[in-house]
């Protein structure tokens, strides 16, 4: 029996610390729903060594507030079975006072409109409704890529509860990003305010020893 345990055992740790793929947290907006929080977690490929990173993300201007990233590697490989969320962890620890200067309470999570499956195919096209509100959303991602990096934005549509319709756009196609080699809306979140919404991308990267990482980000909207 015991030898039956051993080899799942040693499968479920290579699988933990196979590639360098993060895992995305939702940690909530501020009361007024200006601002929002998330951070992502992982174990670096080669050294093993657990990283996380925060950011605190300005809904109506989409983009970081002053100081609002900040990122932390260990100085030690993790152990077998681990998955770096005690970096997390640490990092959030560490930065209560930034969360709190910004208002942020970790119990106040969006509501997800939308989550892509795990295995499911890519999603440049997709729609979602909110419910509460008798809306329905059509999005699209629209990426570039060419020799000097990629770049992407978002086209949304909503139709309201009297079929009114109103279109925005998220991103911006001039900034360029090295190394990246696909992106992906793996969520939709609605702020507690209903006032905006969060795009959760997830980058696909290519690493310098050939492999491909997985790093997040977001977009936020105001509607």
């Amino acid at each position: 029996m015991k030898k039956l345990l051993c080899a799942p055992l040693i499968l479920l740790a290579g699988l933990l610390w196979a590639g360098d793929t993060a895992v995305f947290v939702d940690l909530g907006f501020s009361q007024d729903g200006r601002t929002y929080m998330f951070g992502q977690y992982g174990v670096q490929t080669g050294s093993l060594k657990p990283w996380a990173e925060l950011a605190l993300v300005d809904v109506a201007s989409n983009s970081f507030v002053t100081g609002g990233r900040v990122s932390y590697v260990h100085d030690s490989a993790v152990q077998a079975g681990q998955d770096g969320s005690g970096a997390l962890y640490r990092v959030i620890a560490r930065n209560v006072p930034l969360a709190d200067r910004h208002g942020i309470s970790f119990l106040l999570q969006g509501q997800p409109l939308y989550i892509a499956l795990e295995n499911g195919s890519g999603n440049d096209s997709f729609e979602f409704r909110d419910f509460e509100r008798n809306a329905s959303f059509r999005a699209s991602l629209v990426a570039s890529y060419d020799a000097s990096g990629s770049s992407f934005y978002l086209n949304l549509e909503r139709t309201g509860s009297d079929g009114s319709k109103r279109s925005y756009t998220a991103g911006s196609r001039n900034i360029r990003r090295a190394g990246i080699t696909s992106y992906r809306v793996r969520r939709v979140i609605s702020s507690p305010r209903d006032d905006s919404l969060v795009f959760v991308i997830e980058m696909k990267k290519l690493n310098a020893d050939g492999s491909t990482g997985i790093r997040y980000m977001v977009e936020t909207l105001k509607l």
